[in-house]
């Protein structure tokens, strides 16, 4: 598969789900058990990665909430216009220090033209989380989720993701949660469909969660 085979649209999502089965048929059940599941997509460039960077080690709606004062900002979903606005005007919408400091990085690399989103997306995928994770405040969680919603890369997998461990625990039978390096292996018998293989398992998290009235 080329990674011009983005994994964008309903179509890419059930012709990639229905070759990601051909790999492993254990995932067969996996996906009966989930049922339907769709692609969320993200904005990309400055914008997409500043929204992920905002819901780093917060809540859903603590996140929601420091974004929708932040977007109000003038010129904030811009990274020239980033450049124009005080640590204070960011702060005051409730972004912190450290989180000031990454998107300003971030807008400056994007200003200076060594950040290129187009290629990024093009790039094999530890290509592309190494190249997004040179720039400071943007680690691997960052990257992959950057790339898998805003990207629509199709050979992701954040397997440090609790919720994906947790599945990939309940879905295997195995005696807890993998361990990161763990899963990582395992996802790789998933390439390069990986994408679409975390959409699953997130899926069938939430499917078995919410049946059992699980609160993990």
């Amino acid at each position: 598969m080329s990674l011009t085979d983005r994994l964008d649209t309903p179509e890419a999502l059930q012709r990639q789900l229905g070759a990601l089965i051909e790999l492993d048929p254990r995932l067969a059940g996996v996906a009966e058990r989930a049922g339907a599941f769709e692609i969320r997509r993200s904005p990309g460039g400055f914008e997409g990665l500043a929204r992920i960077v905002t819901g780093q080690q917060v809540s859903t709606a603590s996140a929601d909430a420091i974004w929708g004062r932040f977007a109000q900002l003038e010129g904030a979903l811009d990274p020239v216009g980033y450049l124009k606005l005080s640590e204070e005007a960011v702060r005051g919408a409730g972004q912190s220090g450290g989180k000031y400091r990454t998107l300003r990085g971030l807008a400056e690399a994007i200003a200076a033209g060594s950040v290129d989103f187009a290629h990024l997306a093009e790039l094999p995928a530890d290509a592309a989380i190494a190249a997004l994770t040179k720039l400071k405040g943007i680690g691997p969680w960052t990257a992959e989720i950057y790339l898998m919603f805003s990207a629509a890369h199709p050979d992701i997998f954040p397997a440090g993701d609790v919720a994906l461990q947790r599945a990939a625990e309940w879905a295997f039978g195995l005696d807890g949660k993998p361990p990161v390096k763990d899963l990582i292996e395992m996802a790789r018998r998933w390439s390069p469909y990986r994408s679409t293989a975390a959409l699953l398992l997130w899926r069938y998290y939430r499917a078995v969660r919410n049946k059992e009235g699980l609160s993990i």
